[in-house]
């Protein structure tokens, strides 16, 4: 039974990342991983990475392009790793919050009760 909306049967996810079912081991793109295009796409283009390009002229996280796109995060990852290589996107990972002193944050809390 397919989900309703769906259309990943395997044949076409076979098509459409060209029979690899795995991105590389050095594959930057995890579900939070911000993506840009670098450039418009081109006539001609596989329509998921036309979708792409199109998607990420702005800031968008991997797990937002997947489900825009319809497809499973690795068939997605996938996707991006071919645009990558090509220089059509950029990946720029979101900064860790630095952890502030704990010493800080007492005196914070302090100031703030005694107001």
């Amino acid at each position: 039974m397919s989900r309703p909306g769906r259309d990943d049967a395997p044949d076409r996810l076979y098509t459409v990342t060209g029979g690899r079912s795995r991105s590389g081991a050095d594959n930057p793109f995890d579900l939070v991983t911000l993506v840009v295009a670098e450039c418009d796409p081109v006539p001609g283009m596989q329509s998921e990475h036309a979708a792409i390009l199109r998607l990420t002229e702005r800031p968008t996280a991997v797990v937002e392009i997947a489900a825009e796109l319809k497809l499973p995060v690795g068939i997605t990852r996938i996707l991006l790793a071919d645009l990558q290589a090509s220089g059509r996107v950029s990946a720029r990972h979101p900064r860790k919050a630095a952890i502030p002193d704990p010493d800080i944050l007492e005196q914070v809390l302090v100031g703030l009760r005694n107001l």
